[in-house]
């Protein structure tokens, strides 16, 4: 009988206190400042046949392991580009990547461009 009360009186003192907020010291997350960028930087630009296929290029880039990111430049042109590269020939790289990767899933009319960085992206 002593250990049954042991055991509910260890129950009931382990819920004491739940949901109450503890005010203790909470780790604040470090910031990071990403380093100024050394140099021109290089993207490169997917465009596809219709202005419409944006969402579905994208949506396919993303689903092959390429991160892509669109963006609407200052004509109000929307753009689908991967990068920044800190090189050209990085960037030539991923677009022999893209390219490869769309000659096996047979996208037609779709071009890659590699394009320098400007300072409004």
């Amino acid at each position: 009988m002593r250990k049954l009360v042991w055991v509910v009186a260890a129950l009931a003192l382990a819920g004491c206190g739940e949901g109450k907020s503890v005010d203790a010291q909470k780790p604040k997350p470090a910031v990071v400042t990403a380093p100024a960028a050394v140099g021109p930087q290089w993207d490169l630009e997917v465009r596809g046949e219709t202005p419409q296929a944006v969402s579905d290029l994208s949506g396919w880039l993303i689903e092959h392991g390429f991160v892509a990111s669109v963006i609407k430049d200052a004509s109000g042109k929307t753009r689908i580009l991967l990068g920044p590269f800190n090189s050209k020939a990085d960037a030539e790289a991923r677009q022999a990547d893209v390219n490869a990767a769309l000659i096996k899933a047979k996208k037609q009319n779709i071009e890659t461009l590699v394009i320098e960085r400007t300072a409004a992206q």
